[in-house]
């Protein structure tokens, strides 16, 4: 069983999460192929060297499109994360992005019940 997440790790990826949202934004639907991307949880590791960031995708039928665009991006995407967290942290962590499909699970549930 992982052990708790310290604060300064919560922190930091609420920062992380709330920068990347703002960097993937910016860009627009248009460089993820139309699709919204969201970034829906970021975990960062105890020494605060790996962020686990979550994305959700809709409509999720571009799903691995828009992952293969993120991880092909990534050295660009965390050069830009590094600018903005510049002052807050000393090591920018490195980022791995994982797809959150608790929307599609939602989704699946709703569609369960109306039956």
């Amino acid at each position: 069983m992982d052990k708790p997440a310290s604060t300064r790790q919560l922190k930091v990826a609420r920062e992380i999460q709330r920068d990347m949202a703002e960097i993937l934004r910016g860009k627009g639907m248009a460089a993820f192929g139309g699709a919204m991307v969201t970034v829906s949880e970021v975990r960062v590791s105890p020494d605060l060297s790996l962020a686990k960031t979550y994305v959700s995708i809709f409509p999720s039928a571009k799903a691995d499109e828009v992952m293969k665009i993120l991880n092909d991006n990534l050295k660009s995407l965390r050069g830009e994360l590094g600018r903005k967290v510049a002052s807050q942290l000393r090591i920018v962590p490195e980022i791995d992005f994982y797809l959150d499909s608790t929307l599609d699970y939602a989704e699946h549930i709703d569609e369960l019940l109306k039956k």
